[in-house]
Order: C-alpha cells, then sequence, then structure tokens
C-alpha cells in the first residue's frame, strides 16, 4: 500500500507538484447513540468533558479521512494538499463529516 501525504497547506515543502489530479473527498454521516446519549447526560449533569462524543466524533473523522485518501490512491496521487475538514447538523442528532482536498502526483526535490 502506497503512503499518501496529506496537508493543510497549498504545498509541500521538500517536494515539486507535477500534476494536479483533482478534488477528492470523503465523507461519514453518525447518529447520536442512546447508550452514549444516557452517559453524556450523566457527565453533563456532573460536569465535565464528554468522552462519549469525543470518541464518536473522532471515529467519525478518521472514516472521513480514509474514503478521502482511498479516493486519492485510486486516482494514482502521493499526496493531498488543502486538506480542509467540516461538520455539518443534517438532522435531529446526525452530523456529517467531510474532508476534502486536492490529489497531486509529486516528486522530491534533490
Amino acid at each position: 500500500m502506497k503512503d499518501i501525504l496529506v496537508v493543510s497547506a497549498p504545498e509541500l515543502p521538500g517536494y515539486r507538484i507535477t500534476r494536479v489530479l483533482g478534488l477528492v473527498r470523503g465523507n461519514t454521516v453518525r447518529a447520536r447513540h442512546l447508550g452514549r446519549d444516557i452517559l453524556a447526560l450523566l457527565r453533563n449533569i456532573v460536569g465535565g468533558e464528554v468522552l462519549e462524543y469525543r470518541k464518536l466524533m473522532a471515529e467519525s473523522r478518521e472514516q472521513a479521512l480514509d474514503q478521502m485518501i482511498d479516493e486519492a490512491r485510486q486516482l494514482g496521487a502521493d499526496a493531498i494538499i488543502s486538506m480542509r475538514m467540516t461538520t455539518s447538523m443534517i438532522g435531529q442528532g446526525m452530523a456529517e463529516i467531510l474532508a476534502y482536498g486536492t490529489a497531486v502526483r509529486v516528486e522530491k526535490l534533490p
């Protein structure tokens, strides 16, 4: 499996972009879970970080990133530049995580 470099910058230090392959993206939609809601409610009563939702969102971000990287790999990309991530609510208790960027071919500078 070939490694894909992913950066939020429009350039990749130490590399020259030889070809732009286009936009790549990955997304996931997650809904709250009753068990996590109960734990979050209890944590809200006593205060503190809602670890259950933090874990859910971290897993969702990783899934969106993995999908974006897979799409770049299918295009033959070496890297993804200008990567961004956004979250939006799409319904009661549901959120979409979207990762997107520009797939490119690069060569290492001497």
